[in-house]
């Protein structure tokens, strides 16, 4: 069975408290976009992994490996499964291409077995591979928050067109944290950034990122994206997640077609692409 696995962008991230334990409450805005993976997962005679990507191997730390190792131990299965992997987005992206590669996992993991699982069970499930997963796992514009576990749904207004801009070298999401200073980083307006969704009113000057701060000092790249970006006219720039990826996002195709041809030979990596709400 196959399934694709859509990337996403956060169109607002704050993190604004850090729990005993090390983790970290946030409140953001994703929106998924038409750019994926594609996931094929079927039961085998014995356990087979494919990938047109060689970076991404078949160890314990691969998010699909992960998510059926979970599901085999939580659901006592004992099949072998021949997966194959169609890998598009890149890697420490900010794009949550590993998380979305887990949620398609358990999707399609689900119907093969005819798991019937509650929405708690599902967002549990998700969390134990990572924070993104459950809102990868659903796939609809949202405020996410807490852990990554509170989904609530946004009915955008508008469809948006994007334009993703990543530097070669990426961010570990791990390191991004470790440097993040609350005090110094953005703190951004979800709550005026969601109405300005739902009313289809403008965006522009709303959008903010906590993680900037410190991705920033890890990749010098990001922040020359974001000049080149804005050098070229885009009105809407923010890094996704924990980067690399930068990218700009209007309502307006052409102007998004515009500003992808003045960068086509930035030689960063470039993607058109939209929102997947309608």
């Amino acid at each position: 069975m196959k399934q694709r696995a859509y990337a996403k962008i956060n169109l607002s991230l704050d993190i604004f408290n850090v729990r005993e334990n090390g983790y970290h409450d946030l409140n953001s805005i994703m929106l998924p976009i038409d750019f994926y993976d594609e996931l094929e997962i079927s039961v085998s005679a014995k356990d087979e992994y494919r990938c047109n990507r060689h970076y991404i191997r078949n160890s314990q730390d691969n998010s699909i490996i992960k998510m059926i190792r979970i599901l085999k131990e939580r659901y006592s299965l004992s099949d072998h499964y021949s997966i194959i992997l169609n890998k598009q987005i890149p890697t420490q992206a900010g794009l949550g291409g590993g998380t979305a590669d887990a949620a398609a996992a358990l999707r399609i993991m689900q119907t093969i077995h005819q798991l019937e699982m509650t929405d708690d069970e599902i967002r549990e499930i998700c969390m134990l591979v990572g924070a993104d997963v459950p809102f990868n796992y659903y796939n609809v514009p949202a405020v996410v928050g807490g852990l990554g576990e509170e989904i609530e749904e946004i009915p955008l207004k508008k469809t948006y067109y994007i334009l993703l801009v990543k530097p070669w070298s990426g961010v570990s999401t791990k390191q991004a944290y470790e440097l993040l200073d609350m005090e110094k980083c953005d703190h951004p307006d979800i709550p005026k950034l969601k109405k300005a969704l739902i009313n289809g009113d403008s965006i522009q000057g709303l959008l903010g990122n906590s993680l900037e701060q410190p991705a920033f000092q890890l990749n010098s790249e990001i922040v020359r994206v974001k000049e080149q970006l804005t050098a070229a006219g885009a009105r809407n720039v923010l890094m996704s997640g924990s980067g690399s990826t930068v990218f700009c996002i209007d309502e307006d195709r052409e102007e998004i077609r515009r500003i992808a041809q003045r960068m086509k030979d930035s030689g960063y990596y470039l993607r058109f692409t939209r929102t997947l709400n309608q």
